[in-house]
């Protein structure tokens, strides 16, 4: 992996350039409504959203080339890097965390709560990026963790700024990912695998084919007994465990070091909590469905809306930076299901399962964006620059969520009623009024067991027993044997090149990463034409 230049790393006297510079501003905006239009687009029409943590670096790459002088201090790499995470931030931000969300009431017929779900949705955004902007480069969420996305964003940057040998690799890697995004292969995951932790990247491959075949092979469809969802809150649920034991620093994470006490990160995670119940707490009231409820279960909705948002967060993020893959909405899914076995009113589950999906997508793909960020400030070795830098990160994330919050606003109703919906929304009204089987908590205690030993035999390092519960509960076959035959290929290479086939393979992976996003927003801003 490349280190940013040295001349540029070792300056002594040195301000990191603010999100707030008039022209950064301005431009940052024009990003945010781009990005947030995108997400939006494509998630309504098409039914998912690109990587544009990598979008945005291309564009601010492709910015900073053009001839004229408003354009130069944009050949800053951190520059380039503030405004993808602005146009990052609002491309998640406006589709997966706030329209998603707010599209729950609508389905079940209640536009009365679109607002108060809106609010409830954003306050679980902001409270998301802030406690990952608290706590990434910890002992549970290093910055030296692999976060693919992240190294693919910076690897992008770093050839259009540097050129040569390692432009051409880049450019090289990204026709390669675009030729066969074109012809459905989902070139992101072979990237994503050779950058990605191996063993984890393993079990997610071998929950995507058995997810595929196991109708054909032997007749059942894994989803339809709740396999995925049991092995997701037995893995879940240890991976919390470790999670609070590496902060508590009885256990080491992935680069072997061990947390201190007491613990800042700890402390972040407790204020958090108590956030997400504040807010949970402000979503019930202003959605005037508390009457529906008794005091004690309302007591108990806003401790369990909480406790997931939290829960689903971390369980999200270990799964980002390990693998490059996060199953927010899955996970949410998962928590509306308890809640049904809770026996949570209807209204009520919709507002949890909107607000916990709001949070996960914000703190898995600032974590890229940070990641891509330390990368390009020199890998924390100017503790005071990777800190500024951080923090103007941070700013441009919000700067993002803000405008994509107001385009949500401005827009959401003409969507709607067009029948414009996120098509996830449909699976949690048809959950919710599905209602609860009798065989579902038999079935997710069952499955629950092996979930919680693959994922405590494998250690907080690899996330065995998430990655397989996430490759389970997505329905997508060619993805894992495109994992498989990345995975292969990448063993072959280090085995005859060892640590030197590391760097080309990064900056190839961010090619086909790069060329896959890109092809696969064409494609889908085309279909959303249509």
């Amino acid at each position: 992996m490349s280190d940013f230049p040295d001349d540029q790393v070792t300056r002594e006297v040195r301000k990191h350039p603010s999100i707030f510079e008039p022209a950064t501003l301005a431009l940052g905006l024009l990003m945010a409504v781009l990005g947030g239009v995108i997400g939006i687009q494509l998630l309504t029409r098409v039914g998912i959203t690109p990587n544009s943590s990598v979008i945005g670096a291309v564009v601010a790459m492709t910015l900073a080339r053009i001839p004229l002088a408003v354009f130069r201090p944009f050949g800053s790499l951190e520059r380039q890097n503030l405004l993808q995470t602005v146009i990052s931030g609002a491309t998640f931000g406006g589709a997966n965390a706030l329209l998603l969300p707010i599209g729950i009431p609508w389905v079940l017929g209640r536009p009365d709560l679109v607002l108060p779900m809106f609010l409830g949705a954003f306050s679980g955004l902001v409270i998301d990026a802030t406690i990952l902007y608290r706590i990434f480069d910890s002992p549970a969420y290093p910055a030296s963790g692999l976060w693919p996305s992240g190294v693919a964003t910076a690897e992008v940057l770093i050839a259009g700024d540097q050129g040569g040998r390692r432009a051409g690799l880049l450019l090289a890697g990204g026709s390669v990912g675009g030729i066969g995004q074109l012809f459905g292969i989902p070139m992101d995951v072979f990237g994503v695998c050779w950058i990605g932790n191996a063993y984890a990247l393993s079990m997610f491959a071998v929950g995507l084919l058995l997810r595929g075949y196991a109708p054909a092979v032997i007749g059942v469809d894994l989803s339809e007994i709740y396999m995925p969802h049991g092995l997701m809150i037995g893995a879940g649920a240890v991976a919390l465990i470790q999670v609070v034991m590496i902060v508590r620093g009885n256990l080491s994470d992935s680069s072997g070091a061990k947390g201190s006490r007491p613990s800042r990160t700890n402390r972040v995670l407790m204020v958090g909590f108590m956030a997400f119940a504040l807010a949970a707490a402000g979503l019930l009231l202003s959605g005037g469905v508390a009457s529906e409820m008794s005091v004690g279960m309302i007591l108990g909705f806003i401790v369990f809306a909480a406790f997931a948002a939290l829960a689903s967060e971390l369980v999200v993020g270990l799964s980002a930076m390990h693998a490059g893959w996060f199953p927010a909405f899955a996970t949410a899914l998962i928590f509306l299901v308890i809640g049904i076995l809770v026996g949570f009113p209807e209204i009520p589950l919709a507002l949890l399962v909107g607000f916990v999906s709001s949070t996960g997508p914000a703190f898995a793909d600032m974590g890229y964006d940070l990641k891509a960020g330390w990368i390009l400030r020199g890998k924390g070795r100017d503790p005071e620059w990777e800190r500024a830098g951080r923090k103007q990160q941070y700013w441009a994330e919000l700067i993002g969520f803000g405008v994509a919050g107001a385009l949500v606003l401005m827009v959401y109703e003409s969507y709607f009623q067009a029948d414009l919906i996120p098509p996830l929304d449909r699976v949690v009204a048809a959950t919710i009024s599905a209602g609860a089987d009798p065989l579902l908590a038999k079935s997710l205690l069952i499955w629950a067991i092996p979930g919680a030993l693959i994922q405590w035999v494998g250690g907080p390092s690899r996330q065995l027993g998430v990655l397989l519960a996430t490759g389970l509960l997505i329905l997508n076959p060619i993805a894992g044997w495109t994992a498989v035959v990345a995975l292969i290929i990448r063993s072959q290479l280090t085995r005859r090149f060892g640590k030197d086939a590391e760097s080309p393979m990064y900056i190839a992976a961010g090619g086909f990463i790069a060329g896959s996003a890109l092809t696969g927003f064409v494609s889908g801003a085309w279909q959303a034409r249509r």
